[in-house]
């Protein structure tokens, strides 16, 4: 109970009311009175109106919605603005109330209220103008954030309850409110958690929503190549260290500024300094985190439910990233579900297959398939090297088969046009070589070398289509060092006979003709590069094969010929060295190149070219 001067000095708990009640208030609307339903419009879009005041009008607006026609809806439109979610429980619980009751009674209301609680997916938005200009796209560090987002998820299976037709309707609204890619990192790392939220009690929708995300990935990838990557993080690096001798000269004896400056340096080293490279970084990590958080359930891999999301990531990738060309990063989602289980490396390998080889698929889609199988088996560290001989088997036994069909026909030349997937295929085979040989020779050389002499690469390297004209170059000149140590095949002549057949392509420009050389007719690409996201990265890193630095002496050993015979015991030091390890520094590897123009020194640890001279 209050005391008598408390209740004198306490607020009154009603409202202040105008009119009658409400129903009285919308029929007199009816009739043409707007006067108190324009006072009623006014104390709803009050920016100070107060807990009680909302508790009371949505108390009595349940108990009207039939009302609530489309007649109404700026009414409606007005009750979807209050600010219920940063208000006390109380008022929470009523508006969870009211909105059930409304999508219930008046579904012409379902997109309004929909779009009202999917526009609270972002953190609210900071207004701050600096002499009439706004400069805001900052977020509000609400301490309260988690639980706000908590309620609106409630809020929208409070409606779905309500109104199980309501997924029609919710899947446009959720693409039309993501977030651009401009916005502030904080803005989309909130959109797209909840986006991943909403699959796990609306498992019907996943499929679309991890297509939309994807989407808006690879957008985000594409627009972001991996040389600008590279040049934006080293132009950082130069300034950071212009900065840093600045600090050292001014500072030397400043030992605990030195120890604060060198914490600042360490917490931004894990951003990326190309902006849209920061928020691809951030949505990866969150894709990957959501990703082993749905397959293991207690710490354990839970099999049932890999294998639906397994299907469903495979479905993604074959409508969105395979027609993609040379994106970097999305696609690494597959390997990282493949990593909990061999049996998923080995699904996804037979599903590219099925690809590369079917004739009823388009050319370029078959020729992404073959790049995809090479690079997958050359980097996934968790493919064993059975699983390798499976596939390269498959591989060369297509490959023997194709030629067999076409190298005495009447289109047995050298045509990307023509034999496209077979140069794709070739290629996988000899990158997996590069790779894999010394894992394939490992334990038992004389077994190993008679494995690489049955796959027949001589055949196929001396066929008409002529694979080594149309490969990479960096893929083939490691292939023919490879091959040639190991007597496999020796390519050395047929590359000398490719180069001086060989035409420059010369093209006119503003600043004079420029000879350009053609140097991937496959438009090709390694679609499992090494992978340059900081913070992402650290979980594809214990997974993936990083390619081991070339000694001089290796170097000098691939110029070394085995002697067909060599027993075990004979082996060189170069047979017994180390198969790459992850933590291996990469300097010499074959890379994607782009098309048509220069030779980049760009993929991280990987330059294009590894030439080795050609014996005299």
């Amino acid at each position: 109970m209050l005391r008598g001067d408390e209740f004198l000095s306490s607020p009154p708990r009603k409202a202040v009311r105008f009119g009658g009640t409400l129903p009285d208030i919308l029929l007199k609307y009816g009739q043409g009175d707007t006067t108190d339903y324009e006072l009623l419009k006014h104390q709803l879009s009050d920016p100070d109106i107060k807990d009680a005041q909302i508790i009371n009008w949505l108390h009595e607006f349940r108990a009207s919605v039939t009302y609530l026609t489309k007649d109404f809806d700026q009414l409606v439109s007005l009750l979807l603005k209050l600010p219920w979610l940063r208000r006390s429980r109380e008022v929470v619980e009523e508006y969870l109330g009211f909105l059930g009751n409304l999508v219930s009674a008046q579904t012409v209301h379902l997109r309004p209220c929909l779009r009202m609680i999917v526009s609270q997916f972002v953190p609210p938005r900071i207004t701050i103008r600096e002499e009439d200009v706004d400069i805001s796209d900052s977020d509000d560090d609400d301490e309260n954030l988690s639980e706000n987002f908590n309620t609106c998820h409630r809020a929208l299976q409070t409606v779905v309850r309500y109104v199980p037709s309501t997924l029609q309707f919710l899947m446009p609204i959720l693409v039309e409110s993501f977030p651009f890619i401009n916005k502030s990192e904080r803005t989309l790392e909130c959109y797209v958690h909840n986006l991943l939220r909403v699959t796990v009690y609306l498992p019907t929708l996943r499929l679309q929503i991890l297509e939309l995300i994807v989407e808006k990935l690879l957008k985000l990838d594409v627009s972001t190549p991996q040389q600008d990557i590279e040049d934006a993080e080293e132009a950082a690096n130069n300034s950071d260290s212009v900065e840093k001798s600045a600090e050292e000269g001014l500072f030397d004896m400043e030992e605990d500024e030195e120890r604060k400056g060198n914490k600042v340096v360490s917490s931004s080293s894990e951003r990326m300094a190309h902006p849209l490279a920061e928020r691809l970084d951030i949505l990866m990590t969150i894709l990957f985190s959501y990703i082993k958080d749905v397959c293991h359930v207690d710490g354990k891999l839970d099999i049932s439910k890999t294998k639906d999301l397994y299907r469903d990531l495979v479905s993604v990738f074959d409508k969105l990233i395979l027609p993609t060309h040379a994106s970097c990063h999305v696609q690494y989602f597959m390997f990282y579900i493949c990593s909990f289980k061999l049996g998923f490396a080995e699904a996804f390998l037979d599903h590219l297959w099925k690809k590369l080889h079917d004739p009823n698929n388009p050319s370029v889609i078959r020729q992404t398939a073959g790049s995809y199988i090479g690079s997958f088996l050359a980097r996934a560290k968790f493919i064993p090297v059975v699983t390798v001989k499976a596939c390269l088997d498959l591989l060369v036994n297509w490959m023997h088969k194709y030629i067999d069909n076409q190298d005495t026909g009447a289109n047995a030349y050298c045509d990307v046009a023509l034999h496209g997937p077979f140069y794709s295929t070739c290629q996988a085979a000899f990158y997996t070589l590069i790779f894999r040989h010394k894992q394939l020779l490992d334990g038992n050389l004389r077994k190993g070398l008679s494995y690489l002499q049955s796959l027949n690469f001589e055949r196929i390297v001396m066929c008409q289509l002529n694979p080594l004209k149309i490969c990479i170059p960096s893929v083939v000149n490691l292939f023919a060092a490879i091959t040639r140590k190991y007597q496999l095949v020796f390519c050395y002549t047929i590359i000398e006979r490719n180069n001086r057949q060989f035409i420059p392509v010369v093209r006119s420009g503003t600043g004079g003709d420029l000879v350009q050389t053609c140097t991937n007719p496959l438009d090709s690409f390694f679609p499992f590069d090494p992978y340059v996201l900081k913070r992402s990265k650290k979980i594809i890193d214990p997974f993936y094969q990083f390619w081991e630095e070339l000694s001089a002496e290796d170097l000098e050993n691939l110029k070394k010929p085995i002697k067909r015979g060599t027993s075990e015991d004979e082996d060189d030091d170069f047979l017994k060295g180390e198969t790459p390890q992850n933590d291996g520094v990469v300097e010499i590897a074959p890379n994607s190149y782009e098309s048509n123009t220069r030779s980049p020194v760009s993929s991280i640890g990987s330059p294009p070219d590894c030439y080795v001279q050609y014996p005299q």
